[in-house]
């Protein structure tokens, strides 16, 4: 790793991040102010709505980091054109093709990096703010039908009447049918605990349903396997965007296995393995800013065309998505489609500017 190389490295991490904390910081004032509309009860106080909004920083910086990557690296070229280090290093035998592989490898090392941060950090935060929320306010997680959460794990149908933060469920109800699609038992509880591996029901009343008859009874205690364990619910508390790589893809492989609707998931499956690859597209977009004499004006106009394109990237990707699942499209060529356009048109902008020079 050459010296060079190392200083512009510095340059425009340092400039990122202070564009990612200005970002962050206007962005989070914003969730803020939409925040205190709900903040008017006694336990969901403004208090608790600062902490909640404060929790939900993380996944604020994973969205934002390629914004700021872009924003950030317009503020360092803009500043080593105006000092003319870039007509310097352009004379002394830099290449145009060597600067775009230096900004290809370090928009990877940055990719990496919000790839483990999207992995081991953002979900966890996201739950931990969802848990504070549900606590002061319902306590319990609302689903979209009356009866509750639905799920099926092979010819079991299961309805959960309402999660705990904890991952308690109440109100339990398994229906469990045969080969022919036939109920055969119907299990009612009032709780369910996750214990080694396993939930333990409580307060069970079980029917069995025979070819002539019907006979019930009652357990204080029972055990049930199930495939549907903790993590899979926490699906339920944390947006898909937001989750991690390995829950998404065991959550994909559940709703697969049992027939059910997974493209949603797939999607931001698909769009979490992508994601990182749009730190080295920011960069390269950044460079094409770099080509210009130095002392010349127009920084402002540059800074909001950066912040026009970053935030341009951003709702492309979600629109992108949204139309996916509209339109039934294969989840990949909807997460790579708005990253490959947008390198392209770094690569051909760097390409049509270093030729103008």
């Amino acid at each position: 790793m050459s010296t060079l190389f190392r200083y512009v490295t510095r340059e425009i991490l340092a400039s990122t991040v202070v564009a990612l904390l200005a970002l962050t910081a206007l962005f989070t004032f914003f969730d803020f102010i939409a925040e205190l509309k709900d903040a008017h009860t006694e336990t969901y106080t403004p208090v608790t709505a600062t902490l909640y909004v404060v929790m939900n920083i993380p996944g604020q910086i994973y969205e934002l980091l390629p914004i700021a990557m872009l924003v950030g690296a317009l503020f360092a070229w803009n500043r080593m054109a105006l000092a003319s280090e870039f007509t310097v290093m352009r004379a002394s035998g830099l290449a145009t093709p060597r600067l775009a592989l230096w900004m290809v490898w370090l928009g990877l090392l940055l990719g990496t990096a919000t790839l483990l941060f999207g992995e081991f950090v953002t979900p966890h935060a996201d739950r931990a703010a969802q848990q504070v929320k549900v606590r002061a306010t319902k306590g319990v997680v609302a689903q979209d039908f009356r009866t509750g959460l639905w799920a099926k794990d092979g010819r079991t149908f299961i309805n959960i009447r309402e999660i705990s933060p904890d991952a308690v469920l109440v109100g339990v109800r398994l229906f469990e049918f045969d080969e022919d699609f036939r109920l055969r038992v119907l299990r009612q509880a009032e709780r369910a605990n996750w214990r080694d591996g396993h939930w333990m029901l409580q307060g069970v009343s079980q029917t069995v349903i025979g070819e002539r008859s019907t006979r019930t009874a009652l357990e204080p205690d029972q055990r049930w396997d199930s495939a549907v364990t903790p993590d899979l619910l926490t699906v339920l508390m944390v947006v898909p965007q937001k989750m991690s790589i390995t829950a998404l893809h065991a959550y994909v492989g559940h709703l697969d296995e049992n027939k059910q609707d997974a493209e949603r998931y797939r999607i931001a499956l698909w769009g979490k393995l992508a994601y990182p690859l749009a730190a080295p597209a920011m960069l390269l977009l950044a460079l094409a800013f770099a080509f210009r004499p130095p002392r010349v004006g127009g920084a402002g106009g540059r800074l909001l065309t950066g912040i026009l394109i970053g935030l341009g990237f951003h709702l492309a990707n979600r629109m992108a998505a949204q139309v996916a699942q509209l339109q039934g499209w294969p989840a990949p060529a909807v997460a790579l489609t708005p990253i490959l356009t947008f390198t392209l048109a770094a690569v051909l902008a760097v390409w049509w500017v270093e030729r103008r020079v």
